[in-house]
């Protein structure tokens, strides 16, 4: 008996996927509820399994852009399960190895390598020795594997004066991104406007704090977490910094659901943390953690990735100094974050040194103003500098004495 594997519902919006990779070979064999295929729409990356166990019949190639409901594969469930799956195979008489030893391989848990990047050895039975890594600390990633199986027997740069071009089919997700840049860039009066911030009270307070912090939450206390805080008592002093155009009608939030900028393999995402403003520092950092983690995975779900209400970015991260970061549609305003820099300050009247980080604020000049705007940053900036600020959303004293 065949069953039919079809493109599943994924979203509203979403009315076609592209098969990025079979998981299965064509007549390899499937257990029930086995990954079978990648699939990718213009939001994330999604799989799907395999209803019964049986013999997978590819129907659609990888590269190819389906409908939601196409056929993907079959599933022959009248096919005997392999005898080699059911038990481990006989050892290989040492006689045999004398003469012809194996080239050793190795498995995707022995890699020290990026989870995409083992996932990809490990399908390809590539063997890692074999693999130029140009990671942090050592570790292969994606583009190392890839250009071993590209140029098998060449280490990556060794052909310096290359002219070869190599086209390579857009995707989906890349496609959305693109058209949605131009659209925010058409479609909205954006501006940007900058300040800096002196970050060694946050640095003082990390110091001090990290060990305790990790040992009593069990996540590291970054830097995302005072950001994020700080945009959300900013966002509800100034509401339309946290509202979006729909029509002739301005939405106005009463949350915060803020977007954080996370790199993926496939391209830049931007996973939600919702009602960020109702979370303490290490529920923030842990949500932060688990959104990272799942798009570096390809792991987002679609209802992770809609409906923030404000963004924050961090090219910080990469080295970038100062930027201007272009508006997540439909929302009317985006934080970017930079690198920390030690520069000369002058503090009450001494030149001294200080760790600063520029701040650029990209809004939708059509629903916040200047002074809003202004408003917003300068506010971020004082509750960072001043840390116990974000106790209570202003001063302790001020606070005590209602005033």
């Amino acid at each position: 008996m065949a069953i039919e594997i079809k493109v599943p519902t994924v979203g509203e919006s979403i009315s076609e996927v592209t098969l990025v990779k079979w998981l299965k070979a064509d007549g390899a064999w499937a257990d029930r509820d086995e990954v079978i295929a990648e699939l990718e729409s213009e939001k994330a990356t999604f799989e799907i399994n395999a209803e019964q166990a049986g013999a997978v019949k590819h129907i659609a190639k990888e590269g190819d852009t389906l409908a939601i409901g196409d056929l993907v594969c079959n599933i022959d469930t009248s096919v005997e399960r392999p005898a080699e799956l059911a038990e481990a195979p006989k050892a290989e008489p040492v006689a045999e190895k004398a003469i012809a030893p194996k080239e050793q391989t190795h498995s995707a848990a022995d890699v020290k390598a990026t989870p995409v990047a083992a996932a990809i050895i490990a399908d390809k039975k590539i063997d890692s020795k074999k693999i130029t890594p140009s990671g942090s600390n050592g570790k292969i990633v994606k583009q190392d594997v890839l250009e071993a199986l590209s140029n098998p027997g060449r280490k990556p740069g060794a052909e310096m004066f290359s002219r070869s071009d190599r086209p390579e089919k857009m995707s989906n997700l890349r496609k959305t991104v693109s058209r949605r840049l131009v659209e925010a860039k058409n479609t909205t009066a954006m501006l940007t406007t900058f300040n800096e911030v002196d970050m060694g009270a946050i640095m003082d307070i990390r110091k001090k704090f990290k060990d305790k912090f990790k040992e009593q939450h069990q996540v590291n206390l970054g830097f995302m977490s005072f950001f994020t805080k700080a945009c959300c008592y900013a966002l509800q002093e100034f509401p339309a910094v946290n509202a979006y155009i729909d029509g002739e009608s301005i939405i106005y939030h009463d949350y915060c659901d803020v977007s954080i900028a996370v790199s993926a393999p496939k391209g830049l995402v931007v996973p939600v943390i919702r009602n960020a403003e109702s979370l303490s520092m290490a529920e923030i950092e842990q949500a932060v953690v688990d959104l990272a983690t799942k798009a570096k995975n390809n792991k987002l779900t679609v209802e992770e990735m809609t409906g923030g209400t404000f963004t924050i970015t961090n090219g910080g991260i990469f080295g970038s100094m100062m930027s201007t970061p272009i508006i997540n549609i439909p929302q009317s305003a985006i934080l970017g974050m930079h690198n920390i820099v030690e520069r000369p300050m002058a503090v009450n009247g001494q030149v001294v040194i200080r760790p600063m980080m520029y701040l650029a604020l990209s809004y939708d000049h059509r629903i916040i103003d200047g002074r809003e705007s202004v408003g917003f940053l300068v506010r971020v900036k004082q509750l960072l500098e001043n840390p116990a600020l974000m106790l209570f959303g202003k001063d302790p004293v001020s606070a005590l004495l209602e005033v």
